[in-house]
């Protein structure tokens, strides 16, 4: 092979490994920041100068405070559509709810590591205590949620468009996600708002999700028997 055969990276690929450390440096930088000083007192110049960035840099990832700060859970949310438009979709007649479970099960393995399981508890103890993470993270979810039954109605055969199955399964796989999530991150005993220790293991987060999704697929046939005292407790 001659030597003019074996080129160097194409600078393209170099611009995006730079922006991609950029991106986490911002994502790493805030959640330090925002965890020390209190989401509220820290400034978006702040934040910048202590990345060495622009603001105009800083829009061109974030849309917001609150869109950096959410970054680790909502970048598993990509994931999940990006999964979702791309990968095979398995047998015909297969269940909704069991393709939007598996779809969410590979995202998780292809996002979560040992820095993102840190960065998820950091970003859950903060929007715990901050409304506007909150409410970010809620109009985040309905964007997701319409994404993904955009994509389903899009790649599979689905006859009716008012059908309300498809809506139901999306919202039944993040709801018992954020069960499965709620559990994981009690594991290390932050659910309280502290500061994280040491994060629990990614691949425990994929184990308390298999079983919030085996909890799920028991609960229209979970029988409950009315208690017989009925009075007020103290």
């Amino acid at each position: 092979m001659s030597t003019a055969s074996a080129s160097p990276p194409a600078p393209s690929s170099l611009r995006e490994r730079k922006k991609r450390r950029t991106r986490q440096l911002l994502v790493d930088t805030s959640l330090e920041l925002f965890t020390e000083r209190g989401f509220g007192n820290v400034t978006l110049d702040e934040l910048c100068d202590s990345v060495e960035v622009s603001k105009r840099t800083f829009f061109r990832y974030f849309t917001s405070k609150e869109d950096v700060a959410m970054a680790p859970t909502q970048d598993l949310w990509l994931t999940f559509i990006d999964v979702l438009e791309t990968a095979g979709l398995g047998p015909a007649d297969r269940p909704v709810l069991l393709l939007i479970q598996d779809t969410l099960l590979t995202a998780l393995d292809r996002t979560t590591t040992d820095d993102w399981s840190h960065r998820v508890l950091l970003s859950r103890n903060l929007a715990e205590r901050t409304p506007s993470m909150d409410a970010h993270g809620l109009h985040f979810c309905d964007r997701t949620t319409r994404a993904a039954l955009a994509t389903l109605h899009r790649r599979l055969d689905i006859p009716d468009p008012a059908d309300l199955r498809p809506r139901l399964a999306v919202d039944m796989v993040i709801a018992a996600f954020h069960c499965a999530l709620a559990t994981w991150a009690s594991a290390t005993g932050t659910a309280t708002g502290t500061a994280p220790g040491k994060a629990p293991s990614p691949d425990s987060l994929s184990a308390h999700t298999r079983h919030a999704f085996t909890a799920l697929a028991a609960v229209p046939t979970f029988p409950v028997t009315p208690r017989q005292d009925t009075s007020p407790r103290p």
